[in-house]
């Protein structure tokens, strides 16, 4: 399905401010609330829109380390992924996983409260993954962009 310029609208609405109630949301796109809201329904059902959270600021709630790790696997056969994979899924300080091409395999962003909290991390745990033959670690100085926020391609009305 193509996005008309009122889905846009309402997804890049959405996710600048996600607790926006449907009046408000309606007024901001420029529909009625009963359309609006049956295009967010639509959009939900359809999957464009995956869930609704709340941004935290990390420093606040104790996480002091970003870190992006280089993941270099042993092997790419079915069982050495799926063991990888389950164990990615398992923990909490990973925040991302990405295959990627290049020198690695996949990439994490992992959050810890400190470095002696990543190094138990990685060491504890990652490292004890079965296939995992290498980790390449590179930590975040600064962040002068982070976003959530998905550029929307809409199609024009018709």
């Amino acid at each position: 399905m193509t996005l008309d310029r009122y889905d846009g609208a309402i997804l890049e609405t959405l996710q600048t401010d996600g607790r926006l109630s449907n009046r408000e949301l309606a007024e901001r796109v420029g529909l009625s609330a009963a359309p609006c809201w049956r295009r967010v329904k639509r959009l939900e059902d359809e999957g464009y829109i995956q869930n609704y959270v709340a941004m935290l600021d990390p420093k606040k709630v104790g996480i002091q380390v970003l870190a992006f790790a280089e993941i270099s696997l042993d092997n790419h056969h079915a069982d050495t992924l799926a063991a990888f994979i389950e164990a990615v899924e398992q923990c909490p300080e990973i925040l991302e996983c990405h295959s990627v091409t290049g020198q690695c395999d996949y990439l994490l962003k992992i959050a810890a409260r400190d470095m002696e909290a990543y190094e138990h991390f990685l060491s504890g745990r990652l490292l004890q993954v079965k296939g995992i033959r290498s980790v390449n670690t590179l930590f975040s100085l600064k962040q002068p962009k982070q976003t959530l926020t998905l550029p929307i391609l809409t199609q024009p009305p018709q």
